[in-house]
This record gives structure tokens, sequence and C-alpha cells, in this order.
């Protein structure tokens, strides 16, 4: 069972990473703030799913989890997860 949940993260992250590599092209090609602040969204919530994908991995693969370190993780990740989204509203509705 656990492996599967690593395996979905891990789809999730290639595609994130899909996006935030198509986000960057189109920047790097016309140059607008909205699109610059697209791709740094999109970046943000590659990098919440990394860390919410290791976490995963770790707690799944420690025997003696430590709360504090993986509550720490999880904040990350959904912080990272909070500026993308606003990011991504903040580029959309500028």
């Amino acid at each position: 069972m656990p492996e599967s949940y690593c395996c979905c993260f891990d789809v999730l992250l290639g595609f994130s990473l899909g996006l935030t590599l198509i986000s960057f092209r189109a920047y790097r090609d016309s140059g607008t703030d909205r699109l610059k602040y697209a791709f740094v969204g999109f970046a943000s919530i590659s990098m919440g799913v990394a860390v919410t994908s290791l976490t995963t991995q770790l707690l799944f693969a420690a025997r003696d989890p430590t709360d504090g370190l993986f509550i720490g993780l999880q904040v990350a990740g959904a912080t990272l997860f909070c500026v993308g989204f606003g990011e991504l509203y903040y580029s959309l509705y500028r």
C-alpha cells in the first residue's frame, strides 16, 4: 500500500515539473509579468509536491518517526502550496 502512495506523489511531481517547464519556456519567450508570476507559482507548487513526496516516503520508511520533523516538513509543503497558488491567482487577476 505505501508504494502506491509514493508512486502517486512521484507522478504528481512529474506533472508539476512539466507545468513548471512549460510556464518557464512561455515566460522566456514573451517575458510578460503575468507569465513570470505563473512560473514562480508553478515552481512553488512543484517544490511543495516534492516536499510532500519526501515527507510521505520518509514517514513510510521510518521505524520510529520523529513527530517534530514530519510536522515541520508538512508545514513547509503546505506553505509552498499556498504561496504557489497565491502566485497563480495573482498572475491571473493582475
